[in-house]
């Protein structure tokens, strides 16, 4: 291997400097060199693992609200119940989300799907009021643009951006106990995020934690 190198090197010496260039080999430590060879959708999940449990889940303590104490403050207009208790990213023009944790009563589910969710009965009038996402594939982006760490100008583009959202849906997906069987009347507790653009929409809901009850 010795004779090797200092074979090469003499060739180099010989040559014209332009005709022969030593290149160093890559350092296989280097984190920069890791990043660079990866794809947006590793890169994304790896952002997203770093950062859940030292940001993304102190936001969401930071900012959970009871649903009923949200509910009240929805009724003096989305804009109150946004000022009081809403995040979103910087501009009047981006909607609220929130962060609001709850008990209510299945009502429908859809368990054996990619797109798994549940609805939810939250006052006992026997119709949905919200409805869990449960994923792996979830709509949406409020995990992302509820976290006030997370801007737009630390990433490339709008495709990275998008997905960057569904690395963190895939991340609160991944971290639930996923009901199983039949749940249809009973009870469950969830904490979770959703996007509102109108008073009158239905939550779609993000949940990072569940847990199933008995039936009431």
């Amino acid at each position: 291997m010795r004779q090797a190198i200092l074979s090469g090197a003499l060739v180099c010496l010989l040559l014209p400097a332009a005709a022969c260039k030593i290149v160093p080999n890559p350092d296989p430590n280097d984190q920069s060199e890791a990043l660079a060879s990866q794809t947006d959708e590793a890169r994304m999940a790896a952002y997203v693992d770093a950062n859940w449990e030292s940001q993304v889940l102190p936001v969401i303590a930071e900012h959970e609200v009871a649903y009923d104490t949200w509910r009240q403050a929805l009724a003096q207009g989305l804009d109150a119940a946004g000022e009081a208790h809403g995040l979103r990213p910087d501009g009047e023009a981006n909607p609220w989300n929130f962060v609001v944790s709850g008990t209510g009563t299945v009502t429908e589910a859809k368990l054996d799907s990619r797109a798994a969710k549940m609805q939810v009965d939250m006052d006992g009038d026997g119709a949905a009021d919200v409805v869990l996402q449960l994923g792996p594939i979830i709509r949406g982006t409020a995990m992302r643009d509820a976290m006030p760490f997370v801007v737009f100008t630390d990433f490339r583009d709008q495709i990275e951006f998008a997905k960057l959202a569904r690395a963190m849906n895939e991340r609160a997906s991944a971290g639930l106990t996923r009901p199983e069987g039949d749940v249809i009347g009973q009870t469950v507790s969830f904490t979770g995020v959703f996007t509102l653009r109108a008073a009158g929409d239905t939550p779609e809901i993000v949940p990072v934690e569940i847990e199933m009850g008995a039936t009431p």
